[in-house]
C-alpha cells in the first residue's frame, strides 16, 4: 500500500514539474505575464482631448489589472518632452503612449530600442523612414465630424422650417487651434456634413492660436455667436466654447456640437452630439501585442502603412456620443446611422467633394478643385486636406 502511495505521489510531482517546465518554456516563447507601461500626456484629464485619450489607459487597467503597471506624466509642453520620456524608459516602461506632438519622440527612440514608443501622428507619415521602435497612430476624425455635421444640418433645416431662422442665416461657427491640415479637414468635413443637409449652409472660424485656453475658447465662441452662428464646434482643448452655447441660449437659438467628450453634463440644453476617436482601439491592440511578443502592427487592426496606423467606424476607430434627443430635430439619428454604414462600405470619398474650389492659406498658388473629390486619410493617418473652400468658409481672424 506504501509503495502505491509513494509511486502515485512521485507521479504527480513529475507531472507537476513537466507541466511548470513547459509552462515556463510557453511563457518565454509566446509571451509575457507583465508590462509596465507609460502615458505622457499633453494636458490633464481636466481637457477633452487627453480626458478621451486616457479613456484607453481606464480600459487597460480594466483588461489586464494587476499584470499591467501603469505611469503616467501630465501637462506635458511639446518642447519639454525629453525629460519624461527619459525618466518612463529609464523606469522600465515596455511602451509609452504619446497624445503630444513632440519631434523628440521620434529622435530619441532609438536611444531606447527595448521599448516601442507609441505616438498620436503629427505629420504626414507615407513614405518617412523611422526607428523601428517607433509607431504613430490616429482615427479617422474626419468620418466623426462629417456624421456631428450632418446632426448640424437636420437641426439647422429644423430652424428654418419652424421659421426660427433664414436660409440665409444659416451659419455655422468654428472655433479652431491652428490652420493645420488637421484641423483644417476637421471643420471642412464638418461643413460638408452641414451641407449634406442644408445646401446654403456656409462656416465662419475663429483661430485661437492655442490648443488649450478656457477664456480664449469661449470668448471666439461668444464672438461667433453674436456674429449669428446657429451652431458652434470646435476644435480646442477646453469646455469653453460649450459653456458659451449654453448661456447664450437663455437669449437665442444657438447649439454646440462637440469633439473628444460629451458636453452633455456642462451644455445640457445646447449640446446636440459629440464624435471621438476611440484610442483604446490602438492602445489594447499594442499592448497585447507586446504581451505575446509580436509586432505591435501584426495585432492592430486597421489601416497599417509600416509602422502607421490608422481606421474610422468600420474598425471602430470612431464613434459617436450623446444625441440629445431632447435637442436633436426628427430623424437625426436615422441620418448619422446611414452616413456611418456609407463610412464602413466605402472610402469616405464623398465627403471632400462637390462644387468646391479650395485655396492653401500659406500659398494661394496651391489650389484644389473638389469636382473629382479628394479621399482623407488614403496613404497616411495624419489629416491632410488644408484647403479653404471659397465661398463658403471665411476666416475672421
Amino acid at each position: 500500500m506504501k509503495r502505491v502511495y509513494i509511486t502515485t505521489v512521485l507521479t504527480c510531482l513529475v507531472i507537476l514539474a513537466a507541466l511548470i517546465v513547459c509552462f515556463r518554456m510557453l511563457n518565454l516563447s509566446g509571451g509575457r505575464e507583465s508590462l509596465k507601461v507609460g502615458f505622457i500626456y499633453d494636458n490633464d484629464e481636466s481637457t477633452p482631448y487627453t480626458y478621451n485619450f486616457s479613456l484607453a489607459k481606464d480600459e487597460l487597467e480594466k483588461k489586464y489589472g494587476e499584470r499591467v503597471e501603469i505611469l503616467t506624466c501630465s501637462n506635458v509642453l511639446d518642447d519639454e518632452m525629453e525629460e519624461p520620456l527619459r525618466e518612463l524608459a529609464g523606469a522600465g516602461c515596455d511602451v509609452i503612449f504619446f497624445n503630444g506632438y513632440s519631434e523628440l519622440v521620434k529622435k530619441l527612440a532609438p536611444e531606447y530600442p527595448d521599448v516601442q514608443f507609441c505616438q498620436t501622428s503629427y505629420e504626414d507619415m507615407s513614405d518617412k523612414t523611422v526607428p523601428d521602435n517607433y509607431h504613430t497612430f490616429k482615427g479617422e476624425a474626419y468620418q466623426g465630424r462629417y456624421v456631428s455635421g450632418i446632426a448640424a444640418g437636420m437641426k439647422i433645416r429644423q430652424m428654418i422650417q419652424e421659421n426660427i431662422i433664414t436660409e440665409d442665416e444659416a451659419i455655422v461657427g468654428f472655433v479652431a487651434a491652428f490652420p493645420t491640415s488637421e484641423v483644417i479637414s476637421g471643420y471642412t468635413a464638418f461643413l460638408m456634413g452641414v451641407r449634406s443637409i442644408v445646401p446654403t449652409a456656409v462656416m465662419r472660424v475663429s483661430y485661437t492660436e492655442t490648443w488649450s485656453s478656457y477664456a480664449q475658447e469661449k470668448n471666439a465662441a461668444q464672438q461667433l455667436i453674436n456674429d449669428g452662428c446657429v451652431i458652434i464646434s470646435q476644435y480646442t482643448d477646453t469646455i469653453g466654447p460649450a459653456i458659451a452655447c449654453e448661456e447664450a441660449l437663455q437669449k437665442q437659438s444657438v447649439y454646440f456640437v462637440g469633439f473628444n467628450q460629451s458636453m452633455s453634463e456642462v451644455a445640457p440644453r445646447s449640446s446636440l452630439v459629440t464624435a471621438r476617436i476611440c484610442w483604446e482601439q490602438y492602445v489594447l491592440s499594442a499592448v497585447e501585442a507586446i504581451m505575446a511578443n509580436k509586432s505591435i502592427e501584426s495585432y492592430v487592426s486597421g489601416n497599417v502603412r509600416g509602422t502607421d496606423a490608422f481606421a474610422g467606424f468600420e474598425k471602430g476607430w470612431i464613434e459617436m456620443l450623446d444625441l440629445n434627443r431632447q435637442v436633436a430635430a426628427f430623424g437625426t439619428q436615422e441620418a448619422m446611422d446611414a452616413a456611418i454604414e456609407k463610412f464602413k462600405r466605402g472610402n469616405g470619398d464623398f465627403v471632400f467633394k462637390g462644387e468646391y474650389r479650395g485655396v492653401n492659406p500659406n500659398d494661394p498658388s496651391d489650389t484644389c478643385d473638389l469636382r473629382n473629390g479628394y479621399v482623407e486619410n488614403e496613404k497616411t493617418s495624419y489629416p491632410l486636406f488644408h484647403y479653404i473652400l471659397e465661398d463658403v468658409i471665411t476666416i475672421v481672424n
